[in-house]
């Protein structure tokens, strides 16, 4: 694999074709992300995670689907860093159906004598530094296009230019801030996570309103030590005041926001949200319903309600401080959820079908449009809701670090492949210098049993013929799995370290890659293993025993038979005068009639 001082081999596109590929791309970025700072987790440890609910193509010209691991480099002085165009910076439509990518370098950026390793996907995740980042799109009332030399970055180039060159989290975002203020920036808002394994911040990034000017506008703000924060396709930051020590801002944020006109030193304090948004994504409660999902899941004490006034409500506090705090395992479940036991239970009702499938098949109106501006509303015919675990999952994260290790051991990416309900989180050292083949490929055109996205994709899609049965042995299967990796982690731990404190670093970095490259092989293989099973099991609608060869046919439940006219299909003769009798329910009952009986005695019965 190569580091981004390969990029220069990328060529360099005319205009004409870059605004082309423009106008073809459509891909999707509707993500969810949380900060859990160390006072709010059990054992001290900093959490970062991040759903990559996204289709179509990135800035490395290939599918979203897959990570890719950048060694650490040294370069020459007077050195460029290529800034490439990223397809994904203009769509949020998860239904996207357009094609199209471009190799197009926006511009370059001085190089920096040394940059350090990192694993990136669509965006970066985690440096060897124990850096670690999560992000999610937004709706900006002004979501500008690249131009060449004017509006070069994007955010996912943005997230990785601050991983290769910092190691903390206030420092990333001074630079991201000074790259858009340099370098201008383009595309949708964006909400970016950095967190190092002491303090966390937010940074939330649109396009200048002004559309002549180059620079982009942005805001940032620290995570309470001690909670938790979380964000959904929507702008999270609010009151924006000057001289606070736990914001950071554009220095020009408020005289453009004051000649633009969506903010005035009249008005009082800025906020950040109102000036440079709508608010909600794609319909109401597509974001905000998962930021009360999770912060409710945690926080139940605070008994905060589902359902708010607007798109701009404060209902829902930037952080929050959790009633008990989370270990690794919490982490993940955040990202597991369909909104069970709620009013919103996916896994429930008719949409459900027979077996409790919690996923939708996406319509126009549950994709993202601009639904909303200054003056209107777009009331549609109705959504579904929209869970934090989706089923367009390209892969989601949970990223560790640990203040108590050094820093090759102490960061650890939980990197979990296609849809985070039903995936198993593999860890990946910090320090490791590759990771198992498996997680690197992958093609959404492509079925390949050799890929990490569709060896799940494949469980995820074949569990939905009979979901309700499958996820228990699924649930049961990815447990197991990833108490094993905690357990191996915490003996790599104590190794990896007592090699580093021994002085043998180039000893402890062979062991952490073997375990990352090892491990995950492994969890690949194990639900390779698993797919059979399943695909035996529950395969021509029968549930088999491969063990004992005993075959059960359930059917279906009651509920879904006396729902979907059963109890008019064929169980007596007069079928006309059955349709006609009105009230009838699913008896779940068999009866013996005389042979001669009329159907107004087997009324009797039915």
């Amino acid at each position: 694999m190569c580091s981004h001082n390969g990029r220069n081999g990328f060529l360099s596109s005319s205009l004409c074709l870059f605004v082309a590929l423009m106008l073809l791309s459509a891909n999707a970025a509707a993500c969810t992300t949380f900060a859990i700072t160390p006072g709010a987790s059990e054992d001290g440890s900093m959490y970062v995670g991040h759903t990559n609910d996204g289709v179509g193509k990135d800035w490395r010209e290939i599918d979203d689907i897959s990570l890719l691991y950048v060694p650490a480099a040294d370069h020459a002085p007077g050195t460029k860093r290529p800034v490439l165009y990223d397809p994904n910076s203009g769509s949020d439509a998860a239904g996207g159906k357009r094609g199209g990518n471009s190799s197009l370098i926006l511009g370059y950026i001085d190089q920096v004598p040394h940059t350090y390793a990192y694993y990136t996907g669509s965006y970066g995740m985690m440096n060897e530094h124990q850096l670690l980042s999560g992000e999610c799109t937004d709706y900006a009332k002004v979501e500008l296009g690249p131009e060449p030399g004017k509006r070069i970055f994007y955010s996912s180039e943005l997230s990785d230019v601050a991983l290769e060159r910092c190691t903390k989290a206030r420092e990333a975002v001074e630079l991201v801030g000074s790259l858009i203020e340099t370098y201008g920036y383009y595309g949708t808002g964006e909400t970016l996570i950095f967190a190092d394994p002491e303090e966390a911040w937010v940074i939330e990034i649109c396009s200048s309103l002004d559309e002549e000017d180059g620079g982009g506008l942005w805001v940032a703000e620290k995570i309470p030590d001690g909670e938790v924060f979380v964000a959904a396709n929507e702008f999270r930051i609010r009151e924006v005041v000057p001289g606070n020590p736990d914001q950071l801002h554009s220095s020009d944020l408020f005289s453009k926001l004051e000649a633009a006109g969506p903010w005035s030193p009249a008005a009082g304090t800025l906020d950040w949200l109102e000036a440079v948004s709508y608010g909600e994504y794609s319909h109401p409660y597509y974001s905000l319903m998962r930021i009360w999902r999770i912060q409710d899941t945690l926080a139940p004490s605070l008994n905060l309600s589902p359902y708010v006034e607007n798109s701009y409500t404060k209902a829902y506090p930037f952080s929050i401080t959790p009633d008990e705090k989370v270990n690794l395992t919490g982490a993940f479940s955040l990202f597991r959820d369909h909104y069970e036991g709620t009013d919103f239970d996916l896994s429930r009702g008719a949409a459900a079908g027979p077996f409790g499938n919690p996923y939708r098949y996406l319509g126009p109106d549950d994709a993202h449009t601009d639904f909303q501006n200054a003056s209107y509303e777009q009331v549609r015919g109705g959504a579904n809701p929209r869970p934090i675990s989706a089923v367009f999952c390209s892969y989601s994260y949970v990223a560790e670090a640990r203040s108590s290790l050094p820093d090759p051991v102490g960061g650890v990416l939980w990197f979990g492949p296609a849809v985070a309900y039903e995936t198993v989180y593999v860890p990946m050292y910090a320090g490791a210098t590759g990771v198992s083949a498996a997680y690197t490929v992958g093609d959404r055109l492509t079925y390949d049993p050799g890929s990490a996205y569709w060896t799940f994709a494949l469980v995820t899609n074949w569990a939905m013929l009979r979901y309700d049965a499958m996820i228990d042995t699924i649930v049961a299967e990815q447990r197991e799995l990833e108490a094993e990796s905690t357990a191996l982690v915490q003996d790599t731990d104590r190794q990896a370290a007592l090699l580093i404190e021994a002085g043998d670093a180039e000893g402890a970095v062979r062991l952490l890659t073997n375990v990352t490259v090892s491990r995950g092989d492994a969890i690949v293989d194990a639900w390779h293993d698993l797919t059979g099973r399943l695909i035996v099991t529950y395969a021509n609608g029968l549930v088999t025993d491969p063990v004992t060869e005993a075959v059960d046919e359930p059917g279906y439940p009651a509920w879904w038979l006396d729902e979907t006219g059963y109890q008019y299909g064929p169980r007596v003769y007069e079928l006309d005068e059955l349709r006609a009798t009105g009230g009838l329910n699913y008896t779940e009952s068999t009866v013996w009639v005389p042979k001669n009986a009329t159907f107004r005695e087997i009324q009797e019965y039915i």
